[in-house]
């Protein structure tokens, strides 16, 4: 089962019909997928791709007919969070060609052991705080004390509420984070749980 525009090999040559002709010599059969589309639109992997690359979550869930999520486990990160208040879970995705959103802030939904938890999480280089350069998957999850070390967890995007930037203090990225809480936890408010 293919794509309907889906093209392959060297300079994406192959086709369709080149598929048909191949599966009638080596005896497999192909069947092309209709292009799916919303209104006028049609959707391609492509697009959904693109839309998550730059962060427009809403419109890669609308394509998705669900939100974009993937997994990964909880690895030790440098505990700064918690002493602004803020501890964070750092998430290694499990997959290392995972598609990962834009940098930014994301009002999220974490499941961790099969329960469902509001949170947010930032995706970037944090530059307030670290300059070593590298991209982090940062967790915050709302009203949670337990520790998450070496566990799943499954982060589930629903909106992208900011970018991200460096603040010139601690205390302004506390009051920023603060901000952010009231905006996820109204959007997560309106929005539809994971879990029935």
């Amino acid at each position: 089962t293919i794509g309907y525009n889906h093209h392959f090999g060297r300079n994406r040559e192959g086709s369709l019909e080149l598929l048909k002709e191949l599966g009638t010599t080596y005896n497999f059969e192909v069947q092309e997928i209709p292009a799916f589309r919303m209104g006028e639109t049609s959707v391609s992997s492509t697009k959904i791709r693109h839309a998550i690359r730059e962060g427009n979550i809403q419109l890669a869930n609308q394509y998705l007919g669900r939100p974009f999520y993937f997994g990964g486990e909880v690895v030790l990160g440098n505990q700064l969070g918690s002493k602004i208040g803020y501890p964070t879970a750092n998430i290694l995705p499990e997959n290392e060609f995972q598609i990962i959103p834009k940098t930014g802030v994301y009002a999220v939904q974490a499941i961790i052991d099969n329960k469902v938890y509001n949170g947010m999480c930032n995706i970037g280089y944090r530059p307030t705080v670290s300059t070593d350069d590298e991209q982090k998957v940062e967790l915050h999850i709302f009203d949670f004390a337990q520790s998450l070390y070496g566990k799943r967890v499954e982060i589930h995007f629903v909106d992208r509420i900011r970018d991200e930037y460096n603040f010139e203090s601690l205390e302004a990225l506390k009051e920023q984070l603060k901000k952010d809480e009231i905006r996820c936890k109204d959007i997560l408010g309106h929005s539809t749980s994971l879990v029935n």
